[in-house]
């Protein structure tokens, strides 16, 4: 089959990302960061123990099991679709222009509501380091806006200064976590180290099943890898290899450290420890088995761990809005870039000025900023995602199917297979909802039908630009022209 090139449009002065500013090492920094490793171990982690037991580390070699079989099927459609519009231009190849803009639109605000409601955690976080270790009772809302700043700075600096400083981050929150291990295993555990976790009666029983959407959570972030093909350094090999690196890496890490902390507790303890500690079992667990200044360590760590994940997913958003403007569905303004560091600063700024909105609006009704700014602004997240993941796999499928020249046989199949799975996790995800928000089941059943209505006004939104402005219509999924 002819191979399907993608050649960038000529940009103006103000209009061209950085070229060659990635390789492999800053793309999967970028997206492993995004997923914040330290805070989905110690601020969630708990909670997939609590439900599932000394089954919960099966649950994220499921997910990662899951999530390979998806970067298998995409990646091979990359490899002959040279874009970087990340699911709006892969979708809109293989299901039409109608159904891409509606994916970049449910797109944009699942990532915004995963990065905004993270600002929450990060306030609660950081207010909880301050007190512990200084004594200080700064309040959450003000906690949040400066991270707003902080994050819009970096962002602002261009994409090779943000991928220097997250490197630096996951290196320091994943050493942390390994160190916390190592420990346990040196000690020889609670009752010394068991390996029942493996048994196939623990890794498959319903507790696992019930806490895929906490783990598959725990990933968030990892698929957009391929935003950042413009600005990589040969991204036909870096791209895939950073989407094979984070995956692998997330699945067997978080299995190996849940492992750990079971065996610091021992498999007859450990769920009524989840319980009693819950967002303070991580703390505990390293302060016994390392020393007080691990524990201390962990405190400043995860902050820089939610840190890091903000600005990786500001960065995400930004180039999704950046490639809306371009093909003209969003304002033009929006898809310029700095002259010196040619970051998408006017994405970045509007962004940066939407969180700092509702922040401000969630400080004035009083909102709790862990229940319901993190909480229940991220599960509509979560839901369009991986839902997103789901519709990508079928585009996959679709393209390998009716391009058999580019891929091996199996692989179309093999996308197949993640479609149906990945919208098997997102029913699952629904039905065990109030594992992830405790809410009441009003508002849990709003926040499951956002996804669906979102993607329903951008089929609307999307149908009204092909009969008003054709001509915009027409490029939608072109920033980079593809040719057969």
């Amino acid at each position: 089959m002819p191979e399907t090139k993608t050649r960038p449009k000529t940009p103006s002065a103000d209009g061209a990302l950085k070229r060659n500013a990635l390789g492999t090492g800053g793309i999967a920094f970028l997206v492993i960061s995004a997923a914040a490793p330290l805070t989905v171990m110690a601020g969630v982690a708990p909670v997939a123990i609590g439900v599932a037991g000394i089954g919960a580390p099966a649950g994220y070699l499921l997910a990662g099991f899951v999530l390979t079989l998806f970067a298998i099927g995409f990646m091979a459609m990359t490899r002959h679709v040279k874009a970087s519009g990340g699911f709006y231009t892969y979708i809109s190849i293989s299901l039409g222009k109608t159904v891409g803009l509606a994916s970049a639109i449910l797109a944009i605000v699942s990532y915004n509501c995963l990065q905004i409601g993270v600002y929450g955690l990060f306030a609660v976080q950081t207010h909880d380091m301050l007190r512990v270790l200084f004594g200080l009772d700064v309040p959450w809302p003000a906690i949040a806006l400066a991270a707003v700043v902080a994050v819009w700075f970096l962002g602002y600096r261009g994409i090779d200064v943000g991928a220097k400083v997250l490197g630096v981050l996951l290196v320091a929150e994943t050493g942390i976590l390994a160190v916390m291990g190592v420990g346990i295993l040196g000690s020889g555990g609670a009752h010394g180290i068991s390996m029942e976790s493996l048994n196939p009666g623990q890794a498959l029983g319903p507790g696992v099943l019930a806490i895929l959407g906490i783990c598959f959570a725990a990933f968030m972030g990892f698929e957009s890898t391929v935003l950042y093909r413009s600005e990589a350094r040969n991204p036909d090999k870096s791209v895939p290899r950073a989407m094979y690196i984070a995956v692998a890496f997330m699945s067997v890490f978080y299995a190996f450290i849940v492992w750990t902390v079971i065996q610091a507790f021992g498999d007859d303890q450990v769920v009524e420890a989840a319980g009693e500690l819950s967002g303070g079992m991580f703390f505990q667990t390293i302060g016994q088995y390392v020393g007080p200044w691990a524990e201390t360590a962990m405190y400043v760590l995860i902050v820089t761990s939610v840190y890091a994940s903000q600005l990786a997913f500001h960065n995400a958003i930004n180039r999704y809005v950046y490639m809306l403007a371009k093909d003209g569905v969003l304002p033009a303004f929006l898809g310029r870039t700095h002259h010196r560091f040619r970051s998408p600063h006017r994405a970045g700024q509007l962004q940066t000025l939407l969180a700092a909105v509702v922040i401000t609006i969630c400080a004035i009704v009083n909102a709790d900023p862990y229940q319901q700014l993190l909480i229940w602004v991220n599960t509509p997240g979560i839901f369009g995602i991986v839902g997103l993941q789901g519709l990508v796999s079928v585009a996959a499928f679709l393209y390998l199917r009716r391009n058999p020249a580019a891929a091996n046989k199996l692989l179309a199949p093999l996308s197949l297979v993640s479609a149906i799975l990945l919208f098997g996790v997102v029913l699952l995800i629904a039905l065990n909802i109030e594992l992830l928000t405790a809410a009441d089941p009003v508002t849990n059943t709003v926040l499951i039908l956002v996804t669906p209505v979102v993607f329903a006004a951008g089929l609307l939104a999307a149908r009204w630009v092909r009969r008003r402005r054709p001509a915009t219509f027409a490029r939608i999924g072109s920033f980079e022209e593809h040719e057969s």
